[in-house]
């Protein structure tokens, strides 16, 4: 049978399951009184042959990638790409990536004065949507996975009843417990194919959410998305830019300057995920309502939250870590963003106003990668963060605020913020009782041992 010629349920059948497989299913559905020619209509196939082609493609190649972990990646990425490229996205004229570079660069410039941690090494570029997409899903891909180990186990060990459901959709030597698990990653994958595609028309760069979005240190701006966000504000496109530029290049120099922060982050969210308990007793309740053979069916189960999630003990307190330490990184870059502008641009409170409240409300995207993840990425505490940054800073000085960098058992803790005024004191005179050490053993006073 050529390729492009699919008119009935039998070709749909000898395409996914084979010549032999597909007799020995129509030999069944006639001895059980079903007309295999009358099955396309009562299926609700498409009539036209192009569509049926294409709908049956799709399902053969969402059946057979099974990939290397829960996810379905591939399918992740071609959903991601497809929603962006819907939405608009025209690469970039050389003009705009001149001027994205040119922002970036001036942003290390004013960043030079203020902060002692040093530039880091990557790339400066503006990017289209679709390429912040290729940048960011391999992060994604290490905060997704495992999650969605837990959720495509719980679908397998919940739907174990229902594996006739599936079985008609499988590939030849493949047991119902390997198609819910490919239907599963494939489900996990276009929800969260999407959410990514959310965020990429959202994003101002690599840093608007908090979490370090690229391993190499690379600072970037989306030319499309800074111009969205301009737009009706009483205050010049240029100008916005240049803020957003600033404190994408104050994100990457944090990350570049504490090595130790990018995995601190995501550790805090893989300690999360071991915990990850899923409640088998409400999605048990939300699949009678739903066919499990249907990936979108459950891409749309995932996004209105039926897999809901116990959260345990431990993983509050992990929750309270990553809150915590958001607020901490995103204060800090309050601060220094805010030093480096003043006197550089006019609309320095209104901005950095915009971007707190940004920030603390989130949009969908966040909202969507929340209900897939279950990790809310929002610093609530920002506010108190960046007074004790600027308490620090006018207290003990830019060298000892940035300082508190070198290690994570000097990070603020949640305490802390509650006090800015002790915390700026403590690290004085700790700073100062170290001085007075070594001045004194360098003087012969003291024995190394002390």
């Amino acid at each position: 049978m050529p390729e492009n010629e699919f008119s009935s349920w039998e070709d749909v059948l000898r395409s996914l399951l084979g010549e032999e497989a597909a007799a020995q299913a129509i030999e069944s559905m006639r001895a059980a009184g079903l007309d295999p020619a009358t099955m396309g209509e009562a299926a609700g196939l498409p009539t036209n042959s192009d569509q049926l082609m294409a709908m049956v493609n799709q399902m053969q190649a969402m059946l057979a990638s099974s990939g290397e972990g829960p996810v379905n990646w591939k399918l992740a990425h071609d959903v991601a790409r497809q929603q962006v490229h819907s939405g608009g996205d025209p690469s970039l004229t050389a003009a705009e990536e001149a001027r994205c570079r040119q922002h970036l660069q001036v942003a290390e410039l004013w960043l030079d004065p203020v902060t002692t941690l040093p530039p880091g090494s990557g790339p400066r570029a503006g990017l289209s949507r679709a390429a912040w997409v290729e940048r960011t899903l391999p992060t994604f891909q290490l905060l997704a996975e495992p999650v969605a180990a837990s959720v495509v186990e719980a679908i397998v060990a919940t739907l174990h009843g229902e594996a006739d459901r599936v079985a008609g959709l499988g590939l030849a030597g493949t047991t119902a417990s390997d198609l819910l698990r490919r239907l599963g990653g494939a489900a996990f994958g276009m929800q969260l194919g999407s959410a990514v595609a959310s965020l990429a028309r959202e994003a101002f760069g690599f840093s608007d959410i908090g979490l370090p979005l690229t391993d190499d240190g690379a600072v970037s701006l989306v030319p499309r998305n800074v111009e969205e966000f301009s737009d009706g504000l009483e205050i010049p496109s240029d100008e916005v830019t240049q803020f957003l530029a600033v404190r994408e290049v104050a994100h990457a120099r944090l990350y570049s300057g504490a090595p130790w922060l990018r995995s601190h982050v995501l550790g805090i969210v893989h300690a999360y995920a071991r915990e990850i308990r899923i409640d088998t007793e409400a999605m048990e309740r939300a699949f009678r309502e739903i066919d499990p053979s249907d990936p979108e069916q459950l891409r749309a189960a995932m996004g209105s939250g039926v897999f809901a999630l116990d959260v345990t003990d431990i993983q509050r307190r992990a929750l309270e870590r990553l809150e915590t330490t958001l607020a901490v990184i995103e204060g800090w870059v309050e601060e220094v963003s805010t030093q480096a502008v003043q006197g550089q641009l006019d609309h320095v409170p209104a901005l950095t106003e915009l971007m707190r409240r940004r920030r603390a409300a989130g949009g969908p995207a966040e909202d969507t990668f929340k209900s897939l993840v279950g990790l809310e990425l929002r610093p609530r505490r920002l506010r108190d963060a960046a007074q004790l940054w600027a308490t620090l800073t006018a207290t003990a000085g830019i060298e000892e605020r940035d300082a508190v960098w070198a290690h994570p058992d000097l990070m603020p803790s949640a305490a802390e913020l509650d006090d800015p005024k002790d915390f700026a004191a403590s690290r004085a005179q700790g700073s100062q009782d170290f001085d007075d050490a070594l001045a004194a053993l360098l003087d012969g006073e003291q024995s190394p041992d002390a």
